[in-house]
């Protein structure tokens, strides 16, 4: 079925949940035996690396149709559309951190002096994802284009990120160290505890104010 009209979703999880990209799928059966339990594992729609979701992350997805503005000018044009929004909103909860542009993606890497670590999300950078003023990644986005229409998705780490267990699972125990350096959260940026629910429930609001208008 053809996408009509846009619709959005924003959510939080309470428990721990290693989300692969498409790409990843062939290595569930590896990742579900390392895991043993203590986590779930599922798959999403879009490309990029695994995510461990949980308490410390907050998640939205956009549907789009073909032509709709934000994707009328290609995938670089949604990403910052969607980058901006997400500027905005944490910016309200103290957080100081920009969407980057495409010319600002080599020296936000130098500036982080660690290699990228492909096999995660938030392991390297995109044009228009958040970074603070190091250059460590705190917002991380993917999309997944179809005949359809085009899906946009989002991660905010809000807290603080258990990555020991995700590189465990993903069998890359040396990267632990790159993620930490390469990456921050919303509080460590804000200096102060953060509500996962009340950020997710400002952005839902704000996607809905975008879209509705």
């Amino acid at each position: 079925m053809t996408v009509a009209a846009p619709c959005w979703r924003v959510w939080t999880c309470q428990s721990p949940a290693v989300v692969l990209g498409c790409s990843q799928r062939s290595l569930r059966d590896d990742i579900e035996r390392r895991l043993g339990g203590r986590a779930d594992v599922v798959e999403r729609e879009s490309g990029g690396g695994a995510v461990l979701a949980g308490p410390w992350l907050v998640s939205a997805s956009v549907v789009l149709p073909h032509g709709h503005p934000w994707v009328s000018d290609g995938l670089i044009n949604s990403y910052r559309r969607l980058g901006l929004l997400h500027e905005a909103v944490l910016k309200g909860f103290g957080v100081s951190a920009h969407a980057l542009p495409p010319h600002e993606l080599p020296h936000s890497n130098d500036a982080c002096g660690t290699r990228v670590v492909d096999w995660a999300c938030f392991g390297g950078l995109s044009p228009w994802e958040l970074v603070n003023v190091e250059g460590r990644k705190l917002v991380g986005l993917a999309q997944r284009k179809r005949q359809t229409g085009v899906l946009l998705v989002a991660g905010t780490l809000i807290g603080a990120t258990d990555w020991p267990l995700l590189c465990d699972v993903m069998g890359h125990t040396g990267d632990q160290a790159r993620l930490r350096r390469s990456t921050v959260s919303a509080e460590e940026i804000a200096g102060c505890p953060i509500d996962p629910e009340q950020f997710a429930s400002d952005l839902m609001g704000s996607l809905e104010r975008e879209f509705s208008a």
